[in-house]
């Protein structure tokens, strides 16, 4: 089910995250998050977008512009990421910032949050709604990580990577997120859960941090697959390509020891042999 992985890129990333396919873009986004910046590979090119001094989290917009997840708050852009304009903070701590986020199938942008020194219950998750509010949805997270919705859109798959779980909620607009409760549990030794995507036939790709690898599992939480990379630290991913059948995955070098570990912040792709499903859009840009 799992091809060869290939690296992409050079380790371009001190510490990558968030990737998302659009085709309107030249190609996969990612961020590098303590570096303020968006990267885009363009063909071998990767192309540098400094946005902020956190880059947390980014998805296309409905209109065409880009929403974006800032250190502690939300800001719009345009399709090139020439302008930004920040939203205004969610919150004024600096010991808290944005982490990873998406979007759910109502055009609404969430983003979770985590203390710079991983304080246990300091995060939380919030949504960017079209028109500009912005609502809390959950508190006393740890480090908030993947968010993605099932192919139906009636659950949402959620990690607060402290938890070692996955889990899901039911989804509805006028409900939002309700019915937590745990779909996988990451077994001890093989690494914490990160960011994750879901495929076209609604099975759960997650990367995991200091564990070397992607699993992927099916709703019911059976693991069916697993890939592994030559690098620890793996952050997220997501599919893509002009025909979603590509899993970007991306790379960090934090916790790395230096000289141990050469790849560690590159993006990596691999064809996993089944598609994956277009990222949601925000409905306000």
């Amino acid at each position: 089910m799992v091809s060869t992985v290939d690296q992409v890129t050079e380790p371009v990333a001190a510490h990558g995250e968030g990737p998302v396919w659009a085709p309107e873009w030249p190609g996969v986004r990612w961020v590098d998050m303590l570096a303020g910046d968006v990267l885009e590979l363009d063909g071998e090119e990767v192309r540098r977008h400094h946005v902020g001094p956190v880059a947390a989290a980014l998805r296309p917009g409905a209109a065409g512009g880009v929403v974006l997840a800032l250190e502690r708050g939300f800001a719009l852009a345009d399709a090139a990421l020439t302008e930004v304009r920040p939203l205004g903070e969610v919150w004024t701590g600096a010991g808290v910032r944005m982490n990873d986020g998406g979007c759910d199938p109502d055009g609404r942008f969430y983003c979770g949050s985590m203390a710079y020194d991983e304080t246990p219950g300091a995060g939380a998750l919030y949504r960017l709604d079209p028109d500009g509010a912005v609502t809390t949805v959950l508190t006393g997270v740890t480090i908030s990580n993947g968010l993605a919705w099932s192919p139906d859109g009636g659950t949402a798959y959620y990690v607060d990577t402290p938890t070692g779980r996955i889990d899901a909620f039911d989804y509805t607009a006028a409900a939002g997120l309700t019915h937590r409760r745990p779909v996988v549990t990451i077994p001890d030794g093989t690494g914490s859960p990160d960011g994750l995507t879901v495929d076209a036939e609604g099975n759960i790709w997650v990367a995991l941090w200091g564990g070397g690898a992607v699993h992927c599992y099916t709703p019911a939480g059976e693991q069916v697959a697993r890939a592994e990379l030559p690098v620890t630290q793996v952050t997220a991913c997501a599919f893509g390509g002009p025909d979603l059948a590509e899993l970007y995955v991306t790379t960090s070098r934090q916790g790395v020891e230096e000289g141990t570990q050469p790849e560690a912040g590159a993006l990596f792709r691999l064809r996993p042999g089944v598609r994956g499903l277009p990222a949601h859009r925000y409905s306000g840009c």
